[in-house]
């Protein structure tokens, strides 16, 4: 009897144990052990909100390592946001290409345009102001509100709700979880410095309170966290199952005229909107290989479309995707059909590619 009745009792314990501390614990921690990350300024020092925006923008479904080079690059070319509201958005979109996830990329820039035109090129020091501004949602507003302008809000990304969901052992699913875990991670804010804190617990998720594995005995509430006094841990966030999106199926066309590549721009709006790629055909479920053929480019000079051996996939958010790819080579004279233009492969890099497409051009030059 008695040691079923232990887990309820070390259950409640954490949730009022060391609670007002908590904040204190955790600045504390920070300042001796944060990161140092390039838009993140010194300890003391205010935030620059371009770089706080630029990089909570550049990190949204990606990695701090994959974003530091494209951030430096950025930063490099377009020193502020009245220099990347006056950028043109072409460039925006080939600098972008490879992060993935382009709406963002259209989103940044719009954002600059609307900071340089509407706000002379300041950006807004309230969440509510934040918010009007395109491309930023209610985590990017507190996020910026909180780091560059100290305003008494808690951002929740994903290493802030597993370090929450850790610390107070919320049982509920994402995303019906996520009101209460908003709540709960707004207590770990000190009287002060709500951007060290914000910055704290998501150093605390990404070094510490990891996905797998974390280092419980280097935590600051590693006597205070809920889930680590019933040992399970490693379970939280309780997430729902995620519904896989239908496969889809179509063709790329790998055109080569001599050292040119064959491109087009996709529409403006839309999946990859304004990126470069290939021709491709639709990208239907269940479309088979004769139908996807049949929407090959209308080049005169091609008799006969040679098939690559094996497919090129690619997961987007809401589907997987699986595609053919057919190879032709050009006489040096063959035109550019209408929409489409001949690129060197020389300065591919250069081009907006998304990664799918980079996929699709290394496969059909069988690189």
């Amino acid at each position: 009897m008695v040691s079923s009745a232990l887990p309820s009792k070390r259950k409640s314990q954490p949730e009022t144990r060391g609670s007002a501390e908590r904040p204190a614990q955790l600045l504390a921690w920070y300042d001796r052990h944060r990161r140092r990350l390039p838009w993140r300024a010194p300890a003391g020092q205010r935030s620059n909100p371009y770089r706080v925006w630029l990089s909570e923008i550049m990190l949204q479904q990606t990695t701090v390592k994959a974003v530091g080079p494209y951030f430096e690059k950025f930063l490099a070319r377009w020193p502020d946001v009245s220099a990347l509201g006056r950028a043109d958005l072409e460039d925006v979109l080939r600098m972008w290409a490879g992060l993935g996830y382009y709406s963002r990329a259209r989103n940044l820039h719009a954002c600059a345009v609307t900071v340089l035109r509407e706000h002379r090129g300041v950006f807004p020091d309230t969440e509510e102001g934040l918010r009007k501004l395109p491309g930023i949602g209610p985590y990017t507003a507190a996020a910026i509100a909180a780091i560059a302008f100290d305003r008494q809000t808690m951002p929740v990304d994903g290493n802030i709700e597993r370090v929450t969901t850790r610390l107070f052992r919320i049982e509920e699913a994402l995303p019906q979880a996520k009101p209460q875990i908003q709540a709960l991670a707004a207590t770990l804010l000190g009287p002060s410095r709500a951007g060290d804190s914000a910055q704290a617990l998501m150093d605390l998720g990404a070094t510490i309170c990891t996905p797998k594995k974390p280092a419980c005995a280097l935590c600051p509430f590693n006597e205070d966290c809920a889930a680590r006094d019933r040992g399970d841990q490693d379970t939280f966030p309780r997430k729902a199952a995620k519904k896989t999106g239908t496969l889809r199926r179509g063709a790329a066309f790998v055109v080569v005229r001599g050292d040119e590549l064959l491109v087009r721009s996709r529409p403006a709006k839309g999946l990859l909107g304004g990126m470069t790629e290939v021709p491709v055909s639709d990208w239907l479920a269940g479309q088979d290989d004769s139908d996807a053929l049949a929407q090959a480019p209308e080049l005169t000079s091609v008799k006969r479309w040679h098939r690559k051996l094996g497919v090129v996939t690619h997961v987007f958010t809401h589907f997987p995707l699986e595609l053919v790819v057919y190879t032709a080579k050009v006489p040096p004279r063959t035109r550019a059909l209408d929409g489409m233009r001949w690129v060197p492969i020389a300065t591919l890099d250069g081009e907006a590619l998304p990664n799918v497409m980079r996929k699709v051009v290394a496969h059909g030059l069988g690189e």
